[in-house]
């Protein structure tokens, strides 16, 4: 999987697909190291995240539903980067970015992060802001 070309695009290019008689196979991510996978459910109007990782990435996929996906670089007070996310989109967030979502319909998504989320090590790596 590679990484978006530019800083603050968040969607990744799809890979290729395989399919036959038999049905499809679509590679999501690929040679990325991950500690963790996570599955979320989020209610309609739900506000996720509103903070950012000081050495952390992540990699999410939106499975169904829709979301608002904000981001800006640490330390910008300016209006952030606004997104929307729709069911098979990966999309990804770097280190040292404020990032929220917002769900439009209840959705659900995974997220394959670097680190570990187990809870001592992601409350020393997460900083709170109040983005959206």
């Amino acid at each position: 999987m590679k990484k978006p070309s530019k800083p603050f695009d968040v969607i990744c290019p799809p890979l290729p697909k395989f399919s036959d008689d038999r049905g499809e196979i679509q590679t999501l991510l690929e040679g990325i190291p991950f500690s963790s996978v996570l599955r979320i459910t989020s209610c309609k109007g739900a506000i996720r995240a509103n903070h950012y990782h000081k050495e952390d990435y992540h990699y999410c996929i939106l499975e169904s539903g829709r979301m608002e996906y904000y981001e800006r670089p640490v330390g910008d007070t300016g209006a952030p980067t606004c997104v929307t996310i729709h069911p098979g989109q990966v999309f990804y967030t770097r280190s040292m970015v404020e990032h929220a979502m917002k769900f439009m319909e209840d959705s659900v998504f995974w997220c394959f992060s670097r680190n570990s989320r187990a809870q001592a090590n992601y409350e020393s790596d997460t900083v709170r802001v109040k983005l959206i």
